[in-house]
């Protein structure tokens, strides 16, 4: 493919999309994108109440886009705005959808894969369910398209100025223990790595679990944080006992650990940050070489 030639759209350029725009920039690719406000130079604003006011303009010429404004109750808001605009893009080779490894549900901290079924657990707040219409949505619509979608069911995702680190240093850490539970986690980098994998070898209809090697209870990433910057790490707090929001406690409701096989035996991604460890080391490094980080917004 000819450098400069392609041309990447992100529906929800947040902190995930930006890491990706950044590094397709440098590569001479022209990029655009959505936010709710329409912030950022690069972004236009959009939701379901506001769709692109001319999407055929706004999209003309593009060959990639990505997919990462949450779907609602009333389904996917790109795909209903903006389904039919996206099917008429005569030079599109490739889009991903940014879904969680939340559609998988509650395993009892057993290992999923992208064959295991998705059974989400959400019943508070229904974001889960929503993710798993939003997705086959998206799927049926590329299968009838002839449109070449991919699915990405990411793990929690990290990176500067959203960690342990800076949460330790704010003062809103919390090493909350409920025994046996484990998070898996991805670097906002190796994100990054793997969307842009499947870019160069589009697989339409592919799903990836896109997470780091080692699924770890959340008090262990906070008491290595604290480790790093030399602070006592904050008592630990039984689960129990937490006085969790609903939607904070949601996170603890799926206990998982998610293969991320795939990426690499199909993408041939090597993750930079395999594990927490490396991951919080190299942004503790990273802080003190570029104070800076990456826009959080």
């Amino acid at each position: 493919m000819a450098v400069g030639k392609e041309k990447l759209f992100c529906f929800g350029l947040g902190y995930s999309a930006q890491v990706l725009a950044r590094r397709l920039s440098a590569l001479g690719w022209t990029v655009a994108g959505t936010s709710r406000d329409g912030g950022g130079g690069l972004a236009v604003p959009f939701d379901r109440h506001r769709p692109l006011a001319d999407p055929t303009a706004l999209m003309a010429g593009v060959t990639h886009i990505l997919l990462s404004v949450p779907p609602d109750g009333d389904g996917d808001p790109v795909l209903t705005c903006h389904g039919a605009d996206i099917a008429k893009l005569g030079a599109l080779r490739w889009l991903g959808y940014l879904s969680t490894t939340g559609v998988y549900g509650d395993h009892g901290g057993g290992w999923v894969d992208e064959a295991t079924p998705t059974a989400p657990s959400d019943r508070l707040n229904q974001r889960s369910q929503w993710r798993v219409a939003a997705e086959q949505a998206w799927l049926d619509w590329g299968r009838h398209r002839g449109q070449p979608i991919h699915i990405f069911r990411l793990a929690g995702i990290y990176g500067p100025c959203r960690n342990a680190l800076d949460n330790l240093r704010r003062g809103k850490a919390r090493r909350i223990v409920k025994p046996g539970h484990v998070f898996s986690r991805i670097h906002v980098e190796d994100l990054a790595t793997v969307l842009r994998a499947s870019m160069a070898q589009p697989n339409p209809g592919a799903i990836y679990n896109v997470c780091d090697d080692e699924a770890a209870p959340p008090q262990d990433i906070i008491a290595l944080a604290a480790e790093l910057l030399g602070q006592r790490p904050p008592p630990e707090i039984a689960f129990d006992h937490a006085d969790l929001s609903p939607m904070a406690a949601s996170f603890y409701k799926d206990n998982k650990r998610v293969r991320n096989d795939r990426i690499k035996d199909e993408l041939g991604v090597r993750l930079q940050y395999p594990n927490y460890r490396a991951g919080l080391a190299a942004l503790l490094k990273d802080e003190h070489q570029s104070p800076s980080g990456v826009d959080a917004k």
